[in-house]
């Protein structure tokens, strides 16, 4: 079946000769997908904008603030203040408390193939509910572990948390697929960047509490901004791809077999993997690197934040260049500068120099993070795939996570070795870039790109 042709949307050539049923929405500006199922197709208009478009990315960008971007307090707790290390988890070594943040920032990624899957099948407000419900609770819950208990600040912080941000962050990305083509990258950028502005303020606002009310009640007044945050961004957001179910043809799920038999995305997966093993160490450590080097310690305390509020603002202009130029020429260029900026760590010898490296690391390796949904989105032959290729790519690279900053803390030892975990993070960072240089060239040779540049 066809749709009539209207006044606000004239019929295309693509429309008439194309087989099956036409998704028509009253917009001017359009992006088409072929979603495959079976031996009828479906063609899938993208509006690439418009108020519902716009909302939705801003209810996404609410939901990130206040997920992701407060579960990075916990590098805070640990290397601007040593908080737990000084006060409230005494009986444990430092590197046992990094395993909760560690924990806690693999579960977004690890539980991208479960998530992925429940959004391909319609199930997007499904996760940002139980998702929001289970983040919420388990923050509170933080509030209430006692001094020296571990395994309940390991349960709230580490499990419950992190598996709260693991259902809802692939869907809070994924969902631009349902409203942009063109227009993916700069509107995904957006979107991560809140991530950038939650792991700026919620950390200052700790500082300020701890001091005058005490672990748990500055944990609670922090927390209280995420139920209204999760509320309102679920209600801004709105899906407009069908379910599979209502795809027609055969719903058939997408083949998963299929992707491991896809070298650029096998490529990608190793760059991907690479980078998040040297990605993170600047964020962890550069305030302990300042101090160690004569820097003033408030400053060394404000170059996270700063590191972050500049991630902010290049995330949107980062994604915007992968619009125009393609997502992986945009992550090689990303991978290169961080891998650069990880050396330059051993040049900061005063305030100003880390300052320079706070800002543009925190741009590249912002830029990096966010780059990843667009470049991954862009491997699939469909948006009924994207889901499921970003979840599995997310999965393979959680290990990556986990062990990166117990890994970096290992080389660089108590004596402080920098050189150590400076060259394997550097190097690491590198051989990302490499990776994406080759999925870049494999892509444009195995696959027509159909409106995007690689």
């Amino acid at each position: 079946m066809q749709a009539s042709p209207t006044a606000t949307q004239p019929p295309s050539p693509a429309n008439s000769e194309h087989k099956g049923e036409v998704i028509a929405l009253p917009v001017t500006t359009r992006s088409s997908f072929t979603l495959e199922a079976g031996p009828e197709q479906t063609e899938f208009e993208v509006p690439d904008g418009g108020l519902q478009a716009w909302m939705t990315v801003a209810g996404a960008w609410l939901t990130l603030f206040s997920t992701f971007g407060r579960i990075c307090v916990h590098f805070w707790s640990l290397r601007r203040c040593n908080y737990y290390v000084r006060v409230y988890l005494t009986d444990h070594s430092a590197s046992s408390i990094a395993w909760i943040g560690s924990f806690q920032l693999m579960m977004p990624f690890f539980c991208g193939p479960v998530s992925g899957k429940i959004f391909d099948n319609g199930g997007f407000h499904a996760l940002e509910i139980v998702g929001g419900i289970i983040f919420t609770v388990s923050s509170f819950l933080l509030s209430l572990a006692k001094p020296n208990q571990y395994y309940q600040i390991f349960l709230a912080q580490g499990v419950g948390m992190g598996l709260g941000v693991g259902l809802i962050f692939l869907p809070s990305l994924s969902i631009v697929v349902h409203h942009f083509k063109r227009h993916r990258g700069l509107a995904s950028g957006i979107i991560m960047s809140g991530t950038s502005v939650g792991a700026t303020l919620f950390p200052i606002m700790l500082n300020h509490l701890l001091p005058r009310v005490g672990f748990a009640r500055a944990v609670r007044y922090s927390s209280a901004i995420i139920p209204p945050c999760l509320v309102i961004g679920n209600l801004m957001m709105r899906t407009r791809l069908p379910p599979r179910s209502k795809r027609g043809g055969n719903q058939s799920p997408p083949d998963i077999k299929s992707f491991f038999k896809d070298p650029p995305y096998l490529v990608g997966i190793l760059g991907m993997l690479l980078g998040l093993l040297g990605l993170f160490f600047p964020a962890i450590y550069i305030q302990l690197y300042g101090v160690q080097h004569d820097v003033d310690p408030t400053l060394s305390f404000y170059s996270l934040s700063v590191l972050n509020a500049a991630g902010a603002v290049v995330r949107v202009a980062g994604n915007h260049f992968a619009d125009v130029y393609g997502p992986f020429n945009a992550m090689t260029m990303s991978s290169t500068i961080s891998g650069a900026l990880i050396w330059a760590l051993l040049g900061i010898n005063s305030g100003g120099s880390l300052m320079v490296v706070s800002i543009i690391y925190g741009a590249s390796s912002s830029a990096w993070l966010a780059l990843t949904f667009p470049s991954f989105a862009s491997l699939a032959k469909g948006p009924e795939e994207v889901g499921a290729r970003l979840g599995i790519a997310l999965s393979l690279t959680s290990l990556a996570v986990l062990g990166s900053s117990p890994l970096q803390g290992h080389l660089l030892t108590g004596e402080y070795h920098w050189i150590r975990p400076v060259a394997f993070s550097a190097t690491m960072v590198f051989g990302s870039a490499i990776c994406f240089m080759i999925t870049r060239t494999l892509y444009l040779r195995t696959r027509k790109v159909n409106g995007w540049r690689a």
